[in-house]
């Protein structure tokens, strides 16, 4: 078994609030980033996948396959949007780091898993430098 990672990037800006609290309990709860007027974020985005690869090719899966699957089903509908208004897998839902992980991880794992033999690993998502989330679909 082999794992290979990708790595991309996005930019995207989101507020954590909740509709039903006060704008001092959100700002209680979630500090400045219940910002009225949003913030944002250069993502790092790290997609590890597996399986056996290919001696005829040497690939687990052509790496050029891999990045126009992330970019169709991620990047494209993350990259300089608004997470709690512009991303239609995002509505409904908190625009947290670990919640976009998971839902990354959803969008990915169907197409990279129409690929005979290849896994969708994990989804790692750096936030800042300091902060990240990994999800492994469990």
């Amino acid at each position: 078994m082999i794992y290979i990672t990708r790595r991309e990037q996005f930019n995207a800006a989101h507020r954590m609030y909740r509709e039903d609290w006060s704008e001092e309990k959100n700002a209680e709860v979630f500090g400045k980033c219940a910002n009225p007027n949003w913030h944002g974020h250069n993502y790092n985005l790290f997609v590890t996948v597996k399986g056996n690869l290919s001696y005829e090719t040497g690939y687990l899966i052509d790496l050029k396959d891999l990045k126009q699957i992330i970019k169709d089903y991620v990047v494209e509908k993350l990259d300089h949007k608004n997470l709690n208004r512009d991303v239609d897998f995002m509505e409904g839902k908190m625009a947290s780091t670990e919640l976009l992980c998971i839902e990354i991880f959803k969008q990915l794992k169907a197409p990279i898993e129409a690929y005979e033999g290849v896994f969708l690993h994990s989804v790692k998502l750096f936030e800042t430098e300091n902060n990240s989330a990994e999800y492994f679909g469990e």
